[in-house]
């Protein structure tokens, strides 16, 4: 097996050159300047590391980026050099960029102007960054003097050699995780590359290309090229392997905006005006508001074309069976709910208007199908039994990491081997149905998920507390008809405080998604004997003080 996602990009190219890889806000990008531009990125990124041209480097370039061609670009830059590329989470304040960015060892970091003030804050703790790359946006900031221009480096460097890769060159994606700091999920190229490309082929009932010289006729030989509109951000999981690996890989095109926000009317007329086959979203949170404007514009009377819309895919947050509802109110198409994680893949279901009317599974919120090679286990690692009705956590053997970077104790904890099979144990807790089928019951840790993204209360906890007034805090996550869930804190203090001077307090060290929603005051924190936070009473008390308020 020959596959990497830098040479089979490149087969690509050299295949359909004319072809769209990518369109955005307008902007169409050729598979054949998709190649040609990466190239000459390439040898921009080798120049700063002062490698040889034509050979291999473990790079790390960081992408610190809105959606937009150039992330796909500076991506594929570093998979030429046998690099990879590490996505950075544009809502991150100063400490998390330092602490992800040195985490990863990145020696590139390609960002937008936008944020071209957070890169000078930092700069200075960021020794081993040599170089810094600056892409022009609305923004109109000024370039840091140590920053290169992003087309200035392209123009005035030359195609970086092609060379042949090694399929066991490292492929990471940071995420979130549940248990803290941002963890990079280490996959080899080869693998995954395989991986995705054999699903994509089995879903469409083609025989899957098992190495590099069958990739350009599997690509000429595909029955509908697709053109996918990314609702969600690049930089998470399911934006770039949902929404951009999986049509790239088919030598599709990726549809996308750089406007930050859901603007639910624009990803409509992108379907529209690009003859987009298929979505990618991040269940409810997406699903509501994109319903909301389809019923909107029925209402006008110039309801949206959805004729080319075949499937919508959403991963990694629940989508209620009502907002599937929703959509197959405007058209009949596939709906793809998938269960999976940064670190597996491990069951979905379809749903579509025959489905619904025959009823069963289908028709219910939370069930799925697993995979092959997923199963559930119990805590002593026994297969939980169908119909049984016992708890377990899903584990999946399909797709499984190498580990996470740098942490062999987090690795250990989540990768482990039962009866010589090595399974991955993201922390989604289940229940097995007679008929084979899951329930997902959700993470077993405190984990809280807000729109798709993973919030980790002590860090959010230690935040709160770092303010003079505060004595103590708990943090938890209550239902979110939108949102899933929305963030909580309760919270004790020292001397009088507001609630909206702790939120702007805490929105300035972290993210604004893991600033809580509400601050609930009490006089005391309830903790147990030994010091442990008690998350139940926590939540408890948060959704009765919430119903108490909406009475």
């Amino acid at each position: 097996m020959d596959f990497h996602f830098a040479s089979v990009f490149e087969t690509i190219a050299d295949a359909v050159p004319e072809r769209f890889v990518s369109i955005c806000d307008g902007e169409r990008l050729t598979w054949g300047e998709y190649d040609k531009r990466a190239s000459r990125l390439a040898s921009a990124y080798r120049k700063a590391l002062s490698s040889e041209p034509g050979s291999v480097t473990d790079t790390k370039v960081g992408l610190y980026l809105h959606n937009c061609n150039e992330y796909l670009e500076a991506q594929f830059a570093a998979f030429k050099l046998q690099g990879t590329s590490v996505n950075v989470n544009y809502r991150y304040r100063a400490d998390e960029l330092v602490y992800l960015l040195d985490n990863a060892d990145v020696e590139v970091l390609v960002y937008h102007a936008t944020y071209a003030e957070r890169i000078l804050e930092i700069r200075d703790r960021l020794p081993r960054v040599k170089l810094f790359i600056q892409v022009e946006d609305e923004s109109g900031n000024q370039r840091p003097d140590f920053a290169a221009d992003y087309e200035t480096l392209i123009a005035c460097h030359e195609p970086d050699p092609r060379f042949q890769r090694d399929p066991n060159a490292l492929y990471i994606l940071y995420t979130g995780g549940t248990t803290g700091m941002p963890k990079g999920v280490m996959y080899e190229q080869g693998y995954f590359c395989q991986y995705m490309i054999s699903s994509g082929a089995k879903a469409r009932g083609m025989t899957p290309p098992t190495c590099l010289a069958e990739i350009a006729d599997y690509v000429k030989s595909m029955p509908v090229t697709p053109v996918t509109v990314v609702a969600c951000p690049m930089m998470h999981g399911t934006g770039m392997w949902t929404g951009c690996f999986a049509p790239n890989l088919t030598g599709g095109t990726t549809v996308s905006t750089r406007k930050l926000g859901l603007d639910a009317d624009q990803l409509w007329h992108l379907v529209e005006e690009h003859r987009a086959t298929g979505m990618v979203i991040v269940g409810d949170a997406f699903g509501q508001p994109l319903v909301k404007a389809l019923d909107e514009a029925e209402e006008r009377g110039k309801p949206y074309d959805l004729s080319s819309l075949k499937r919508i895919t959403s991963s990694g947050v629940m989508w209620s069976m009502e907002n599937k509802q929703g959509f197959l109110r405007h058209a009949d198409m596939i709906l793809s709910d998938r269960v999976g994680s940064s670190e597996s893949s491990m069951g979905g279901s379809l749903t579509t208007r025959k489905s619904l009317a025959a009823g069963g599974k289908e028709s219910q919120t939370a069930k799925f199908d697993l995979i092959a090679g997923a199963k559930v286990f119990t805590e002593e690692g026994r297969s939980v039994e169908p119909g049984s009705g016992d708890i377990g956590m899903i584990a999946s053997s399909a797709l499984v990491p190498l580990g996470y970077y740098k942490d062999e104790n987090k690795s250990a904890a989540t990768f482990k081997t039962i009866d010589g099979v090595r399974y991955s144990f993201p922390g989604d807790f289940a229940t097995v149905e007679a008929d084979g089928s899951i329930t997902l019951l959700g993470r077993g840790s405190q984990c809280i998920n807000t729109a798709g993204e993973k919030v980790f209360p002590e860090e959010v906890e230690e935040v709160v507390k770092k303010h003079a007034s505060v004595l103590d805090c708990l943090v938890v996550g209550v239902p979110d008809e939108r949102f899933g869930q929305r963030i909580v804190a309760v919270t004790s203090l020292t001397t009088e405080l507001s609630e909206e001077t702790l939120k702007d307090f805490t929105k300035e060290h972290l993210a604004g998604y893991k600033t809580p929603r509400e601050v609930l005051f009490v006089d005391e924190v309830k903790r147990a004997p030994n010091g442990k936070a008690d998350y139940g009473w926590a939540k408890e008390f948060a959704l009765q003080e919430l119903v108490n308020t909406a009475e």
